[in-house]
């Protein structure tokens, strides 16, 4: 648990250094009424974070008082949800529903209290007696019942007897209270509907306000954890309590800040009208903000729970931005997915000097992923390029293939231009080539130099994929209406082209198609026969967008930098080419990182400085090109030294930490300044390595969870990873993940 708690942890632990509660109970209690969202898996984290973190327990509960709206598949779409995200509720699914009759006996209680009454004024005078915000309400004039009456109307109301709205039972509180929830708000409504789960029993059914609270102290909940707009309802939560003089201990209401995200809508309502009106395909279109749309596009739980957990917990409403939803799954993926090349706007390429076939090795992911992994990649006189990776008339900047400007196939050979063929109406759609047999990727002795390297597909072997490009479903900021909608939020490419290692060996479901994208295979129309693929999101943008005007070159001034178009740098001066060679010949770098570390002269010279007290090269350069890079842009200024970078890859190599605590460790050293090695010390954060510590852990979680250990027994193999995480979120990360991983899999034999 972080020591930064947010205001709702460091209520629960006054709670309990107050001895108010013994064990910390918490509940998620949403409405069967529709898909979860996003803004459901922050109110997940936060309930079943709590009880995890206290060690104590979180209930879900569904709140099934309307029963017009409510439906199975719905508790179905929760329950998967939270099953998802990683979460186990406590014991078995519970419902507000279950817990009818006894509410009905608390209505009777507060009838025979003279603090509940059966009102029978109809809808608009009922609203014009509960007055405004300056002015008191006015008491119906039915509150004057007797006690006796009110309880027979309640049971015929209970019985059918009345129609929808004839009458209604109310509190008996304040018709003059500054917070007009208190001004006699309703209790109970007449609903003649069929219940999904109690049948046709009941003709009357309890308000949230009445409901809530009471399910809450059945169910021994102590903190009843719900948004910001439920604040004027914690005075009604109270009441009902507290006038029914329930025996201690009982729950309080705590509210936080609901979420909202830009180009998106949380309303159920409006997120109801989009799947009934076939304004989107389902509750689970990728497009959605719902938890089941994410999780199609390709979302992983953990994106969701980081994306959760880096927004915060705040006490008022604010909207953020969809980029740090999409920055959380980049971040995510990085580490996880392969690299892989595709085409989606095929331009053939004959390479007229090439005869045969070939194969080239290609690693899955680069050099800065501690992942192993490579495919054959298939190559011939015939290939595919992305259309946009050819310009005839290129603008400045654009260093891809031109008739007078050679290019890297990647992985593979330098080809040049030799003749480019047009249909009648002057498109292009054939590029005749030359390759340099001397250039092949790995053992180039050519000495050609180029400014970039495109992907390609082999045309004899290449797999057809269908594409699915999803961008966000509304074009506006903060969309209102179904006119906000995006018209090109869907872009379906049917002839797309993939490697076929991809299709063939199916080192995973996710991937990133270099420069277009991260893709997932869609779990429910993919097939082998029919691969179907979801852009998950695009690459982040490491240069920046194109400018879309630009002032004549005339009148710019000398010292500025040229514009980058579409990706594409300004090309190095001769010294930053020498280090970006030395980079990636000698040190073996990534391209990528090579060409950060090659244009920043402070990263550069500090890179240089660790490495003369470390060699650790790779993983040295992958520290200061993310990690101290931003520190110097957010900064300008660094608190640690050369010789403290030296000391924590130090210790990641040894094994001492993790890469998950080396990130704790780097955060704190940018923070104060002290050595990675006293606050590793002082916060205990040194890795578990010892399988003697570890095996007792894993066997609790097998133990815990026997239908997944069938399931793996079965051959589900990718629960191995659930396991894993299981133990590493134990430990608090500490473990070490190849010892957990070897110790799991030998487990589950």
């Amino acid at each position: 648990m972080s020591e930064h708690k947010d205001f709702l942890r460091t209520i629960v632990e006054e709670d309990l250094k107050a001895g108010k509660y013994q064990k910390v109970i918490t509940r998620f209690p949403p409405e069967p009424n529709g898909f979860p969202h996003i803004g459901h898996a922050k109110s997940i984290a936060i309930n079943f974070g709590i009880a995890r973190d206290y060690k104590g327990h979180c209930n879900l509960r569904m709140d099934d008082t309307n029963p017009t709206t409510e439906d199975t598949k719905y508790v179905e779409a929760l329950k998967d949800a939270v099953e998802w995200l990683g979460f186990e509720w406590d014991g078995e699914v519970r419902y507000t529903s279950d817990y009818f009759d006894k509410l009905y006996e608390w209505a009777k209680e507060l009838i025979k209290m003279n603090k509940a009454y059966v009102d029978s004024l109809d809808e608009e005078t009922m609203r014009e007696y509960r007055g405004t915000v300056t002015e008191p309400g006015k008491r119906s004039e039915y509150a004057q019942r007797s006690v006796q009456e009110n309880l027979d109307l309640l049971e015929r109301m209970k019985n059918g007897e009345f129609k929808d709205g004839e009458h209604v039972l109310r509190a008996k509180i304040d018709m003059a209270a500054a917070n007009m929830k208190m001004r006699d708000p309703l209790l109970y409504r007449i609903r003649h509907a069929h219940h999904y789960r109690a049948g046709d029993k009941w003709a009357i059914y309890p308000m949230y306000d009445f409901g809530h609270c009471l399910s809450d102290y059945i169910e021994g909940v102590t903190h009843s954890i719900c948004t910001l707009e439920f604040e004027n309802n914690r005075d009604i939560y109270n009441w009902v309590i507290d006038t029914l003089g329930l025996e201690p201990p009982r729950p309080y209401q705590h509210e936080f800040a609901r979420l909202g995200i830009n180009y998106t809508v949380m309303s159920k309502r409006k997120l109801l009208e989009l799947v009934e009106g076939n304004y989107v395909n389902g509750w689970d279109d990728p497009r959605l903000p719902t938890i089941a749309g994410l999780r199609r596009r390709g979302y992983t739980p953990e994106s969701i729970l980081n994306f959760c957990e880096s927004i915060g917990i705040a006490k008022a409403n604010s909207t953020v931005d969809v980029a740090q939803l999409e920055f959380c799954i980049r971040d995510d993926l990085n580490t996880k997915v392969p690299r892989v090349m595709s085409v989606l706007d095929p331009l053939k390429v004959t390479i007229e000097n090439y005869e045969g076939s070939e194969e080239f090795d290609a690693p899955y992911y680069p050099e800065d992923i501690p992942k192993e992994g490579s495919r054959k990649v298939p190559f011939s006189k015939e290939i595919y390029i992305e259309r946009e990776d050819f310009c005839e008339n290129p603008p400045e900047g654009y260093y891809r293939l031109t008739p007078t400007q050679s290019v890297r196939l990647r992985h593979g050979y330098i080809i040049t231009c030799k003749e480019v063929i047009k249909d009648a109406q002057g498109k292009v759609i054939e590029i005749i080539a030359e390759y340099n047999p001397d250039s092949k990727s790995g053992s180039d002795t050519s000495g050609i130099k180029v400014k970039s390297a495109i992907q390609w597909v082999d045309v004899a072997t290449a797999k057809e994929v269908e594409i699915r490009l999803y961008d966000r479903l509304y074009k506006n900021e903060a969309p209102q209406t179904l006119e906000d909608l995006n018209p090109d939020s869907l872009k379906v490419i049917k002839n797309a082209l993939i490697e076929p290692a991809v299709i063939t060996d199916k080192p995973d479901v996710r991937f990133q198609f270099e420069r277009q994208g991260y893709f997932y295979a869609d779990p429910i129309d993919s097939t082998d026969a029919h691969p179907v693929f979801n852009k998950i999101v695009g690459l982040k943008d490491s240069w920046g967008k194109k400018e879309k005007v630009k002032a004549p070159r005339a009148e710019r001034k000398s010292s500025e930098k040229k514009v980058q178009i579409d990706g594409e740098v300004e090309p190095m001066s001769d010294e930053q080419q020498k280090l970006f060679d030395k980079y990636t010949s000698e040190l073996q770098l990534n391209s990528m990182v090579a060409d950060i570390l090659a244009r920043d002269e402070k990263l550069s010279t500090f890179y240089a400085e660790v490495l003369a007290l470390n060699n650790s090269a790779v993983t040295i350069a992958n520290l200061v090109a993310n990690e101290v890079a931003r520190e110097l842009k957010e900064a300008n200024k660094l608190q640690f030294k050369a010789s403290d970078v030296a000391q924590l890859v130090q210790m990641l190599d040894e094994g001492t930490i993790s890469n998950k605590i080396a990130k704790e460790v780097f955060e704190e050293m940018a923070k104060s300044g002290e050595k990675p090695s006293d606050i590793v010390t002082s916060k205990g954060l040194v890795q578990i390595s010892d399988p003697a510590a570890i095996e007792p852990i894993i066997d609790d979680i097998i133990a815990k969870n026997p239908e997944n250990v069938e399931k793996f027994k079965a051959g589900n193999n990718k629960l191995l990873g659930f396991f894993v995480g299981q133990v590493l979120k134990a430990t608090g990360g500490k473990a070490n993940p190849q010892v957990v991983n070897e110790l799991v899999a030998q487990k589950l034999k």
